[in-house]
């Protein structure tokens, strides 16, 4: 029989966060205590008057723009304006069901090479093969935060004879929790190559401290920012994210309008009507909850993993962390999380799904596996949360991390 699967899907295989997720159903079901720190969805509920906009529009049953609603795209730009100090037009937002499609078909307009630095988020790399863009790692550590300095990236760049090049930048980072401090300075090698960077701020929305910093600040020029509902709300499951694009890229956004136009017509009209809520409402309230209870827990697992035998950097933003067992002796990270799935329950991925090395015993933790709805319901006023209150509203961490750390020492 003749082969009838193209070679690059042919070498694919199921995303690694979705697959970790379903391992950990199965188990769970087949009745193991499973900590699911594998899979990083938000634990919270989608904010009330947003629902109710959801349901408000419920009856919304028309093919929208293929662009996206226009006073969605309008509250997006003002949002963006307002927020990070941009100056997005309504014509500049692109709205997908998801940020992941539209990198996706992003990947599949771009004519160049995609500059990756290790660790990315696990669907950079697969969607690039999809496209046929050859993939440069750049390899990070602990040392810069667990992303690229400017030397890095030139000279990867000077190694590269094709200089049409697409740079991916996570920060807050999945999968290590941290923020990108040398914006300025990769913002300045971008503009000598003329790279175009797509800023991955998913997780923008939920950094711990002070005020947050993007690239696009420095160079605006040259930066597509990529962000959505699914982390900051809790509404992974809307499937709803939009690309803000400069004018300068506008070659791109017509492309990537067309593929828009040729797969998935249009996001769910009765989503984009409530997403308007998202951005035109104040949900600060809502949203410093929320910083507060995953910073308070994402401290939590640092101050009681990190040790001479485990190497875990601070988290700043999100709900990852990315600690490494120094004293782990396994043929590869996959091969560690294996073994601590079956001896502890907890899941984790390992740090080779995140183009790193398969030797470095890393992993990701995904600190969520708790009741948002009911930790933010025991939040009261501006009370200081302790530990008491984690072992009430999240056990799970309290015990998966536990189990984590005496796997660690049991070694």
């Amino acid at each position: 029989m003749n082969k009838i699967i193209k070679d690059q899907i042919d070498k694919l295989k199921p995303s690694a966060t979705l697959a970790i997720n379903e391992q950990s159903n199965n188990l769970k079901r087949s009745g193991k205590k499973i900590y699911k720190f594998g899979f990083g969805q938000s634990p919270f509920p989608i904010p009330d008057s947003i629902v109710l906009a959801l349901k408000n529009a419920s009856s919304k049953n028309t093919y929208l723009p293929m662009q996206g609603l226009e006073e969605l795209r309008k509250e997006i730009a003002n949002d963006l304006n307002k927020s990070n100090g941009n100056s997005f037009e309504s014509d500049d937002i692109v709205v997908g069901p998801g940020t992941k499609e539209l990198m996706f078909l992003t990947q599949i307009a771009f004519n160049g090479n995609i500059l990756l630095p290790a660790p990315s988020w696990v669907s950079y790399q697969p969607q690039a093969l999809i496209a046929k863009n050859k993939v440069y790692w750049i390899q990070t550590d602990s040392n810069a935060n667990w992303f690229p300095t400017a030397k890095q990236i030139e000279d990867k760049i000077k190694n590269i004879e094709n200089k049409n090049l697409l740079l991916f930048l996570n920060s807050p980072n999945n999968p290590s929790g941290t923020i990108c401090k040398n914006l300025k300075e990769i913002a300045t090698i971008a503009k000598k190559y003329k790279l175009i960077i797509l800023s991955d701020e998913i997780y923008s929305r939920l950094t711990f401290d002070k005020k947050y910093l993007s690239i696009s600040n420095f160079y605006p020029e040259g930066t597509i920012i990529s962000t959505g509902l699914s982390k900051w709300c809790g509404a992974g499951g809307w499937r709803l994210g939009f690309f803000a694009i400069p004018s300068q890229l506008k070659e791109l956004k017509n492309s990537l309008k067309i593929l828009c136009s040729e797969s998935f017509t249009s996001v769910s009209a009765p989503i984009q009507y409530a997403a308007i809520e998202a951005y035109k409402g104040d949900h600060s309230e809502y949203l410093r909850k929320v910083k507060k209870i995953l910073s308070f827990i994402g401290n939590y697992v640092y101050e009681n993993l990190k040790s001479n035998i485990i190497n875990i950097a601070k988290p700043e933003g999100g709900f990852y962390l990315f600690p490494e067992f120094t004293n782990a002796k396994f043929s590869s990270s996959s091969e560690m999380c294996k073994d601590i799935l079956n001896k502890t329950g907890v899941a984790l991925l390992p740090g080779s799904d995140f183009g790193l090395d398969k030797a470095k015993m890393l992993a990701r933790l995904s600190y969520t596996d708790f009741d948002g709805g009911n930790f933010l319901e025991n939040i009261l006023g501006s009370k200081k949360l302790d530990n008491a209150d984690l072992k009430k509203n999240a056990p799970n961490i309290v015990d998966g991390v536990k189990s984590l750390k005496e796997w660690s020492n049991s070694l």
